[in-house]
């Protein structure tokens, strides 16, 4: 059967394959457009095997939210910057994330499995394959969260450009804009700050108790600080102690918006809360950053052309 260049344009826009690729698939299906979809998506397949050895360290998070009451946070790693700016790429993350944010997988295994919504013949992990062929680089998504808000509502923020996702939870009976502002200027302070806990009550003892250990140590490896009594080394245990609580604890640091410079978290919420006449609450957050915890490969050019040179 005779390719046409109508074909090969009909098979680029439903895969966004390259045009030597479409037209090379229909070729070997004798213009079976179905058949060429699928041959390109197994070529895809192979082609995402390939690069699935590369490190996908950049990338965006991006974050849905479906009336103020649900609100998924997705990362989804590149290989490189140049491809998080591409707007297919970016197109592929909301899509994403408006997958998760209807989703009730309860891990990344069952979430690649699902069918994909914007085309149910697919799977979620079938479309990333195909866009990583489109792209040309190790694509992956990495991790998704899902927020369900059952007594008040969520909120979002992005920072960056997509380098940073917050979903901030709140109780509250009053859902309004004054509500929304003061939840997102939080969430713009968890973005900034990296709190690790909404509040003290969720440390476990444990942690304090390592914490301390740790501190013990370093006082009594410190020639000065070791010969001091042992209350005022307590007393210095538990004042650097309260003073790491106060960086990781949401309501416990300084409301960066302070007028005063010393406003804490907690206070603003208590007056927010005067002012909508109901007690306004942070109940949880997640904060993703795009890469954290990954190894990014670090490029050395001058020792790689000096280790071909000696070979």
């Amino acid at each position: 059967m005779a390719i046409t260049a109508a074909m090969v344009k009909e098979l680029r826009e439903l895969t966004g394959a390259g045009m030597m690729d479409c037209k090379k698939a229909l070729g070997e299906t004798d213009g079976n457009m179905d058949e060429a979809v699928e041959y390109l998506r197994k070529n895809g397949q192979a082609k995402a095997e390939k690069k699935a050895s590369r490190i996908a360290a950049e990338g965006l998070c991006t974050v849905v939210v479906k009336d103020d009451k649900t609100a998924a946070v997705v990362e989804v790693n590149s290989e490189t910057d140049f491809v998080a700016k591409n707007e297919t790429f970016q197109q592929f993350v909301k899509a994403v994330a408006e997958q998760a944010v209807e989703s009730d997988a309860a891990d990344m295994d069952a979430f690649m499995e699902e069918k994909w919504n914007e085309d149910p013949s697919k799977t979620v992990k079938d479309a990333l394959v195909e866009k990583v062929a489109v792209i040309g680089e190790n694509l992956k998504i990495r991790r998704f969260e899902k927020v369900v808000a059952t007594n008040g509502c969520v909120v979002s923020y992005v920072h960056g450009g997509g380098r940073i996702g917050v979903i901030v939870e709140a109780e509250t009976a009053v859902v309004n804009d004054a509500v929304k502002e003061a939840l997102t200027n939080l969430a713009m302070q968890i973005a900034a700050l990296n709190p690790k806990y909404v509040s003290r009550d969720e440390i476990s003892e444990e942690y304090i108790s390592h914490e301390k250990e740790i501190l013990l140590a370093q006082i009594m490896n410190d020639p000065k600080e070791s010969q001091k009594p042992e209350k005022v080394i307590n007393g210095m245990i538990e004042g650097r102690v309260s003073k790491e609580l106060k960086e990781i604890c949401l309501v416990d640091q300084v409301y960066v918006k302070a007028e005063d410079g010393k406003q804490t978290v907690a206070k603003y919420l208590e007056e927010v809360s005067k002012a909508v006449g109901t007690p306004v609450s942070v109940k949880r957050f997640v904060r993703f950053e795009t890469g954290e915890g990954i190894e990014k490969k670090q490029e050395d050019f001058a020792a790689e052309v000096a280790a071909q040179m000696n070979a």
